[in-house]
């Protein structure tokens, strides 16, 4: 049996990361395009399931796979969803709902495969429990709902039982939302991508901090604190996984976080629209984080290496932000305004840090770059939702004089 984690595109290796943390070697997954699999037996799986889905920090959904066959026709397709054990996967009277996407494959046409499905499982179900052929399958969702999930690639098909219900982006101490806020999941894919190492001589600051999400995160993971602590998952309710296991892996998880008070404070944020800088103020309050982060209003032009000196009181300072582009709240123009102002805050007239200076900023594909006058130390491709986005790394200083 296998455990799918499904993640944006750029964020697998970081994936492995967090599987790699909770004790999971690399033998024991497969790595593809947005999504990393894991080894699980019959015996482990609910425990397997609950320890990632609480632990998973950049992935977006935990996914158990159930069954794999090869289908290049809608006849292949249905007979290996009526061929499987559906009894022992849908509780009784549970409604069941499918969703699924096709890649590289002949049936691309997700609606008439998740019609088909859906015939294929009630007559498996029929079977199963001994009904007549065309009796009606009672579904009662206050019961509860069974999601189902099968991904076609290179004609191969993939059946797979949510377990997480909601995204795991949404780690709850977000409910109040600013304008455009960046997933949890890639904000925290974010602070790894710049190479920050917790609790050094440089502070992680966010100009443009919005909800906080950057600045959150990043005091989350040094905390060690696990993103799904405080939520719900859709694998609670279903019989095979079940509530134990959820409770046994938080349990592991309050006994793993460090909450023992810090000398310094490492983490900042700052907005030029004070109802954000309340909103994310609230927003780390309801993470645990409000004794380990500071936010403040004021305009990024502001926030100079000496001010953020006078703040932070570090020496160095990674400046790590999603500012607001074309597009999304702002014209492409306002945009590249932003990013010139950017780069003549923490850079210097030729492209190079300022003295005690990272710069990493995510914006579409190159926009950032194409703004200032050098290319970045290094990039790495990330995707915000369905928008391919580029993390732009600037740190070296200017060339000494000969």
């Amino acid at each position: 049996m296998q455990i799918v984690i499904t993640c944006l595109f750029g964020l697998e290796h970081y994936c492995v990361e967090d599987l790699e943390n909770i004790g999971y070697s690399k033998a024991e997954m497969t790595v593809t395009d947005g999504q990393v699999l894991v080894e699980t037996t019959p015996l482990t799986m609910a425990d397997d399931c609950a320890r990632i889905c609480v632990w998973m920090r950049r992935g977006e959904r935990v996914l158990l796979s159930v069954n794999t066959f090869p289908a290049e026709t809608f006849e292949e397709f249905f007979d290996g969803f009526s061929s499987m054990r559906w009894n022992q996967w849908i509780p009784r009277n549970w409604a069941f709902h499918l969703n699924g996407y096709s890649r590289d494959s002949k049936l691309f046409g997700i609606p008439a495969c998740q019609s088909l499905a859906k015939k294929a499982i009630v007559k498996a179900l029929l079977s199963e429990r001994k009904l007549p052929d065309g009796s009606m399958i009672e579904e009662d969702e206050k019961l509860g709902t069974c999601k189902i999930v099968f991904g076609i690639v290179k004609n191969n098909v993939r059946v797979m039982i949510d377990v997480t219900g909601a995204g795991l982006h949404k780690r709850g101490y977000r409910p109040l939302m600013h304008d455009a806020p960046i997933k949890e999941t890639l904000a925290a894919g974010m602070v790894s991508a710049a190479q920050y190492r917790f609790f050094g001589e440089e502070a992680l600051v966010d100009p443009f901090c919005g909800s906080g999400t950057i600045v959150i995160e990043a005091a989350m993971m040094a905390l060690n604190i696990a993103p799904g602590l405080t939520r719900p998952f859709l694998g609670e309710k279903l019989p095979y996984i079940g509530l134990q296991a959820y409770e046994k892996a938080k349990k592991q998880a309050r006994d793993m976080q460090d909450l023992s008070p810090m000398d310094d404070i490492y983490f900042y944020g700052s907005d030029l629209d004070p109802k954000a800088v309340a909103t994310a103020q609230r927003n780390a309050r309801a993470a645990g984080v409000s004794d380990f982060v500071r936010f403040k209003v004021a305009d990024f032009r502001e926030m100079t290496p000496r001010a953020l000196y006078g703040w932070t009181h570090l020496k160095r300072q990674l400046i790590l932000c999603n500012p607001p582009y074309g597009g999304r709240l702002l014209t492409p123009e306002k945009a590249r305004e932003i990013y010139t102002g950017i780069a003549s805050t923490y850079l210097d007239s030729q492209g190079f840090c300022k003295k005690g200076i990272r710069l990493s900023v995510i914006t579409p594909d190159d926009s950032f770059e194409n703004a200032v006058v050098r290319k970045a130390d290094k990039r790495r491709k990330l995707y915000n939702g369905s928008i391919r986005c580029q993390l732009t790394n600037y740190y070296r200083l200017p060339p000494r004089d000969s």
